[in-house]
């Protein structure tokens, strides 16, 4: 099974994860937050991996902020689903405020709809759990034995994404989380955009935007 290994990174400590393969001696990459390219780089190359992919959980700034200088580095493509791409490809248009530092949109970018149950890399196959509400194409990541779930700023311990900006709906989101991760096993780790890492039933039976709603 692949290991994961995160970084914390960019102006408001966003999580980057690196999904690796020591076997097939590949490496995904999971949301770049601004910054975190070069620890991708170092991390992959500890592990004897190479980074064939990146996939975004969802296409706020500070979640592909470093999709553009990690691609060029690695060529790898940048998943996304198609309803996020906008903000991929414009990101500084999208950033809400200004930022001190600029945005490059990647060159190669592939999209997934709602189709789509399932994305390949060479590091492994992610089961996609599609789970819109904090964006209008956030999605979930499984792990091929389903123990892991990476589900960007859907769900974090305590709380769950906000939905202030263009593209949130508190109803789609909370019932995104009601129907997609609730039914999941208790033990399945999360591992969020934001904050501590918790499981499933840690925040079905303590998280307040949860309790009475599954």
């Amino acid at each position: 099974m692949p290991t994961i290994h995160a970084i914390e990174a960019g102006p408001v400590a966003t999580l980057g994860y690196l999904v690796a393969n020591e076997h097939t001696q590949a490496a995904t990459v999971v949301d770049a937050p601004h910054a975190s390219h070069e620890w991708f780089l170092a991390k992959a190359a500890e592990l004897g991996c190479t980074i064939t992919h990146i996939v975004l959980t969802h296409s706020h700034w500070d979640h592909t902020a470093d999709c553009a200088p990690l691609q060029r580095a690695t060529g790898a493509p940048v998943i996304v689903h198609k309803r996020d791409l906008y903000r991929l490809t414009d990101p500084m248009a999208h950033t809400i405020w200004p930022l001190p530092f600029t945005i490059d949109p990647p060159d190669t970018i592939i999209t997934v709809d709602d189709s789509t149950s399932s994305i390949a890399t060479k590091a492994c196959t992610f089961d996609v759990l599609l789970t819109p509400g904090h964006t209008e194409g956030g999605i979930v990541l499984l792990t091929p034995d389903h123990g892991v779930a990476i589900v960007g700023d859907t769900l974090f311990a305590g709380s769950v994404g906000r939905v202030d900006l263009p593209g949130g709906d508190m109803q789609t989101l909370l019932h995104s989380i009601r129907t997609q991760l609730m039914p999941l096993a208790d033990d399945v780790v999360v591992l969020p955009g934001h904050g501590p890492s918790t499981t499933i039933g840690a925040e079905r039976m303590s998280n307040p935007y949860i309790l009475g709603t599954w």
